[in-house]
């Protein structure tokens, strides 16, 4: 893979998101919300599954399969029946449209008027719980913070050039908290970007999930929020809505909580067959529907112990849920990163890369060494 060809396929493909996205914020301005702005919307939505079928490489094509391919979709269809973060009133400038359209980013908002939900599946004891509330106290992260992690991950790297003498289960280990790592640094870069351009502040994307209490903790407060904010009001809130004309609004929230985490495992090999080209294998589906499962039996006890005072102290909790996260990842999460040979093709990629900057530094430098020499000569005639 030559890196000018994918960065020209790059180009062209945040291009024609960005002219699409114009296009969208227009059809919002002349058609109304319901079964006929979905219908404009369609022919930009399925676009969008295909756009990142133009990228192979794991770090450009990475983010835009799951920006434009999976965000960008599910945000277009909330904004065909008026809903999600690109339906406000007053109506977004083009501005923020598109930004707020294609990237995982969120505005923050007052998080006073969001005290008192909890029906939030993903929130624990009501208020308490409550992320806006918890971002709006806590504040942005401090660069410090993610220096030391992408040390951390520095320090991956002798260990990744000696594989052969590392046991395969701590390489997958290992490639667990790269994945996090990375993703967040990632993501607050391009929120950094997307902060400057807008002028306003955003909710961060991860709450260190290291520090999770439980299940409900790690999926709704502290792991990818960015996530949880648009299955929420796409996939959660409607099924929610049905359940409860089933099975009361007590239970509604366990089969609305399966539904979610099976779309997610859906849109997880989607991601991977992006990044892979290859047949799903499936254990992403039964990693995240297994969670699913053990999220609802979670929720279930804590409300059979509702009054209790019997929970386990953060001491006992977090741990376990670490625990139980990182060794049902090494199982089925992370294989699915060696089956697309994902951990191969960014190696390649970062020598390619690094080729390539050294290639653009030379040709620079001949560049600047000859205009230096017509410069002198052109002096010297002159005078």
């Amino acid at each position: 893979m030559k890196v000018e060809g994918e960065i020209n396929n790059f180009i062209l493909v945040w291009s024609i998101a960005v002219v699409s996205l114009c296009y969208c914020h227009t059809i919002g301005k002349l058609i109304p919300k319901g079964t006929s702005r979905l219908l404009a919307l369609l022919p930009i939505i399925i676009l969008f599954l295909f756009l990142p079928l133009r990228l192979y490489s794991i770090h450009l094509g990475g983010p835009t399969c799951f920006f434009l391919g999976w965000l960008s979709i599910f945000k277009l269809l909330l904004f065909a029946f008026d809903s999600g973060p690109l339906s406000t009133n007053p109506s977004l400038s083009l501005r923020h449209f598109i930004p707020i359209a294609c990237l995982p980013i969120k505005i923050q908002q007052n998080p006073l008027s969001q005290i008192g939900n909890k029906e939030n599946p993903l929130s624990q004891n009501g208020n308490k719980e409550n992320p806006s509330l918890h971002f709006f106290k806590k504040g942005r992260k401090s660069p410090l913070n993610y220096a030391t992690k992408a040390l951390i991950l520095a320090a991956f790297v002798p260990i990744y050039e000696n594989r052969g003498n590392v046991h395969p289960k701590l390489i997958l280990l290992l490639y667990s908290f790269h994945v996090y790592i990375g993703l967040e640094i990632a993501m607050a870069l391009v929120a950094a970007g997307a902060r400057a351009l807008l002028g306003v502040e955003l909710e961060p994307q991860f709450d260190e999930p290291y520090l999770s209490t439980s299940l409900q903790d790690f999926w709704g407060r502290r792991w990818n929020l960015m996530v949880s904010n648009i299955l929420r009001p796409t996939v959660y809130n409607p099924v929610l809505t049905r359940s409860s004309a089933v099975v009361g609004r007590k239970w509604a929230p366990i089969p609305a909580m399966l539904t979610t985490f099976f779309v997610s495992g859906v849109m997880h090999e989607l991601i991977f067959y992006y990044l892979g080209r290859e047949k799903p294998t499936g254990e992403l589906m039964w990693f995240f529907s297994f969670h699913g499962v053990c999220l609802a039996i979670e929720v279930a006890i804590k409300k059979a112990l509702k009054g209790s005072k019997w929970w386990l102290p953060p001491i006992v909790s977090r741990p376990l849920t670490v625990v139980f996260v990182l060794s049902t990842g090494v199982r089925w999460f992370l294989p699915s990163l060696v089956w697309c040979k994902a951990d191969e093709k960014a190696r390649i990629e970062s020598i390619a890369f690094v080729e390539f900057l050294t290639n653009v530094y030379e040709a620079l430098k001949y560049v600047c060494l000859h205009l230096f020499y017509f410069i002198s000569a052109a002096k010297h005639n002159l005078g």
